[in-house]
């Protein structure tokens, strides 16, 4: 599994916890399991391959800092949002800012350009090319203004 498919994964996750009444770390248990993913394979070749040890680690510590920090990130989402409510905002697109952000913000590891491109990439398989452009531009925003010294 590459890191591009954990992140996915992450995000996933992270728009799940919109919906459940599950903690991060219960919706994880649950959900990094090889049954889990046995019995979703055939439905989205995503979980064709169990996470490995590390990337666990990393899909665990982008759901759990998104749900540690949500309010923080989606406060800078809707800083960044010029002309839109947050409310507006598609559920996915804004599951998939909050890891970039979160990435940018807590992971120094890793480039703020991999973490941006990764979001845009992610983005396109879910969402139009309209939302994914202001989503760019408002990930872009947040990177000039909040991370770059």
């Amino acid at each position: 599994m590459t890191r591009s498919t954990a992140r996915e994964l992450a995000v996933r996750l992270s728009y799940e916890l919109s919906f459940t009444s599950l903690t991060a770390e219960e919706l994880l248990e649950e959900t990094l399991t090889r049954e889990h993913f046995e019995s979703l394979v055939a439905e989205d070749a995503l979980y064709a391959e169990l996470p490995s040890e590390k990337q666990k680690r990393y899909i665990r510590t982008l759901v759990c800092g998104v749900a540690e920090h949500g309010a923080e990130l989606d406060s800078y989402i809707e800083k960044y949002a010029v002309g839109w409510k947050f409310a507006r905002i598609p559920l996915v697109a804004s599951a998939v800012m909050r890891v970039s952000m979160y990435e940018l913000l807590y992971m120094p590891e890793i480039p703020n350009g991999a973490a941006i491109n990764e979001a845009v990439e992610i983005a396109k398989k879910y969402e139009d090319e309209k939302v994914v452009a202001f989503m760019n531009g408002i990930l872009g925003s947040f990177v000039r203004q909040e991370c770059e010294a």
